[in-house]
C-alpha cells in the first residue's frame, strides 16, 4: 500500500513537473514571439519582399534560392529590381539590409566607422566546432585588432616584395603549360577549373610558405580536396549553423571538421618549423611567412593562433578566388573571338615568344587588365561584403534604425543597368584607362581600409597565367558545358570549364 502511495506521488510530481516545464517553454516561446513582433515594428517601414512566415521571415525563400549551390545574389538582384536600392531581409529575429547605391557603398565601405558585421564573420571563427578562420584578416571584426594584423602583413604584400615573386609565378605557370601541351598532344579534354586550382595552390604554397606541393605532377596531397570540402562546409554552415546537430548531415560535418583540422595542423607545423629555423640562425626562404614573422617580432607579441588563422585564410582566399577568376575568364573568352584576337595581339606584342614574363611586362598588358576586371564585374568570386551600422541613419531617404547589418554586393551592382550600361554584355572597354570610372559600383576586392590585402598578388598571378595561356593555346568548351555559376562560399563555374586544347604553334614551344 505504501509503495502504491509513493508511486502515485511520483506520477503526480512528474505530471506537475511536465506541466511546469511546458508552461516555462511556452512562456519563453511567447516572449520570443513578442520580441520578433517588436523587431517587425522597428524595421517594417523599410521596403522589402513579403515574409514567408511570421517567425521564419524570408528564410524559406532564401533556402530555395540557394538549393543546389545556386547563387543567392541572383535573388538579391531580383529583389533589388523590385524593391529598390535599400530593402530588408528577415530571418527569425534578425534583420539585414541589402544596399545597392553608390553613395552608400562609399559611406559604409570607405569609412572605418563601420566595422564588418560581427554576426556574419563570427560564424567563420569556427566551422562545425573546429576553429577555422578565427580572427584572421578576413573575419576580424575588431578594427583595432585587425589594424595591428594588417600592419604586420603589409610589407609581405607590397609591390616591391611581390616583384621578386614573379619568378615563382612563371615557374608554376610553366608547369601548367606543360600539362596543357600533353593534353593537346593526346587530344584529351581538360577541366580548366581543376588545373587552375592546382597552379594557384602551388603558387600560394610556394610564395607564402615555401612549400612545394607540385599538384600538377599528380601529387597525392589532400590539400585541394580539404579546401574544397571546407568551402562547401562554409556555405552550409552560414546558411544553417545547426546542421551539425542533424544526424543525416553528420558524415558531411565530420569530413568538413577533418579537413579544417588537416589545414590547421599543417599550418601549425609549418609555422613552428620556420620559427625554429629562424631561432637557430639557419637560412630561411624569402617568402611571405618569413616576412610576417620578422614584422611580428618588430611589433612585439603576436598570437600564434591568429597567425594560424591567417595561414588558413591565405591558403583558401589566395588560391580559390584567383582560380575561379581565371576559370570564369576562360569560360567567357570561349565565346568572345574578337576579344581573344585583341588579347593575342597584345600578348604577342609585349611578350613575343619568350617564356619568362618579367615585372615590367605585366604592367604593359593593359588590355588583359581590362578583360580581367570585366571578368570580375560579371563573375566576382567574392560577391559581397557586410558592414555593421551601429547608429540611426538615412540611406536613399529611408530611415534606418541603428544595430543592423548591411550587405553590399558587387555581383548585384555589376549587373544593374543604372551602374553599367547593357550589364550582361562582356565589354572590357568599360575599364579602358580613358573610360568613366565605375566609382563605388565595382568592388570585387571590397574598398577602403578593409579592402583585400592580396589583390595585387592575385592580379599579377592571373596576368602571368593568362598571358602564357593566350600565347600558346586555343581553348574550346566541350559540348554540354554550361555557363552556370555555382556558389560554394565563393562563386565558381558550375561545370568546371572542361575544354579541348589546341596549340597555337606546331609544338607549343614556339616552333612554327
Amino acid at each position: 500500500m505504501g509503495n502504491m502511495s509513493v508511486l502515485y506521488f511520483v506520477v503526480q510530481f512528474a505530471g506537475y513537473a511536465f506541466l511546469l516545464v511546458s508552461l516555462l517553454l511556452l512562456g519563453i516561446f511567447a516572449a520570443y514571439c513578442l520580441y520578433v513582433h517588436y523587431i517587425h515594428l522597428k524595421f517594417d517601414h523599410i521596403p522589402g519582399p513579403p515574409r514567408d512566415s511570421f517567425l521564419l521571415g524570408h528564410a524559406p525563400a532564401l533556402d530555395k534560392a540557394v538549393k543546389g549551390y545556386k547563387v543567392i545574389h541572383d535573388k538579391f538582384l531580383k529583389w533589388t529590381e523590385t524593391y529598390g536600392p535599400v530593402y530588408r531581409v528577415n530571418v527569425l529575429h534578425r534583420v539585414m539590409l541589402v544596399v545597392s547605391c553608390a553613395d552608400a557603398v562609399k559611406e559604409y565601405l570607405m569609412s572605418p566607422k563601420y566595422p564588418k558585421d560581427p554576426y556574419t564573420y563570427d560564424l567563420l571563427f569556427n566551422l562545425f566546432g573546429k576553429r577555422f578562420l578565427g580572427k584572421g584578416l578576413v573575419t576580424d571584426a575588431d578594427d583595432d585588432h585587425w589594424y595591428k594584423q594588417r600592419r604586420i602583413m603589409d610589407p609581405a604584400f607590397s609591390r616591391m616584395f611581390l616583384k621578386g615573386m614573379v619568378g615563382v609565378f612563371n615557374e608554376k605557370a610553366e608547369c601548367l603549360m606543360e600539362k596543357l601541351e600533353e593534353k593537346a598532344e593526346s587530344q584529351s579534354p581538360v577541366g580548366m577549373h581543376f588545373m587552375f586550382n592546382c597552379v594557384t595552390l602551388d603558387v600560394i604554397a610556394k610564395v607564402a610558405f615555401g612549400m612545394d606541393l607540385n599538384l600538377l605532377d599528380d601529387s597525392e596531397t589532400p590539400f585541394p580536396h580539404a579546401i574544397s570540402t571546407c568551402l562547401k562546409g562554409v556555405a552550409q554552415y552560414i546558411r544553417n549553423p545547426y546542421t551539425m546537430y542533424m544526424p543525416w548531415h553528420w558524415k558531411f560535418v565530420k569530413e568538413v571538421r577533418n579537413s579544417a583540422e588537416l589545414l590547421r595542423k599543417t599550418g601549425k607545423e609549418c609555422i613552428e618549423n620556420r620559427k625554429r629555423i629562424i631561432k637557430n640562425g639557419e637560412e630561411v626562404p624569402d617568402d611571405i611567412l618569413t616576412q610576417i614573422l620578422k614584422s611580428a617580432e618588430q611589433e612585439g607579441d603576436y598570437d600564434d593562433e591568429v597567425m594560424l588563422d591567417n595561414f588558413i585564410t591565405f591558403f583558401i582566399a589566395g588560391q580559390e578566388t584567383t582560380a575561379n577568376q581565371l576559370s570564369f575568364t576562360v569560360m567567357e573568352l570561349t565565346k568572345q573571338p574578337e576579344i581573344i584576337k585583341k588579347l593575342r595581339f597584345e600578348v604577342d606584342d609585349v611578350i613575343g615568344s619568350k617564356r619568362e614574363i618579367n615585372y615590367e611586362d605585366i604592367g604593359k598588358l593593359t588590355y588583359l587588365s581590362q578583360v580581367l576586371k570585366e571578368s570580375l564585374r560579371l563573375y566576382p568570386p567574392a560577391p559581397g561584403t557586410a558592414r555593421w551600422i551601429p547608429k540611426d541613419t538615412v540611406i536613399e531617404g529611408v530611415q534606418i534604425p541603428g544595430g543592423i547589418a548591411a550587405i553590399f554586393s558587387t555581383y548585384v551592382m555589376g549587373r544593374m543597368e543604372k551602374c553599367f550600361k547593357d550589364p550582361l554584355k562582356f565589354d572590357p572597354g568599360r575599364f579602358h584607362p580613358d573610360a568613366p570610372k565605375p566609382y563605388y559600383c565595382y568592388f570585387p576586392f571590397a574598398l577602403g581600409h578593409r579592402s583585400c590585402l592580396g589583390q595585387t598578388f592575385s592580379q599579377m598571378e592571373a596576368k602571368v597565367v593568362m598571358a602564357k595561356l593566350l600565347q600558346r593555346f586555343e581553348l574550346k568548351l566541350v559540348p554540354g558545358q554550361t555557363f552556370e555559376i555555382m556558389d560554394t562560399g565563393s562563386l565558381r563555374p558550375r561545370d568546371g570549364v572542361v575544354c579541348t586544347v589546341k596549340c597555337r604553334v606546331a609544338d607549343c614551344k614556339g616552333n612554327t
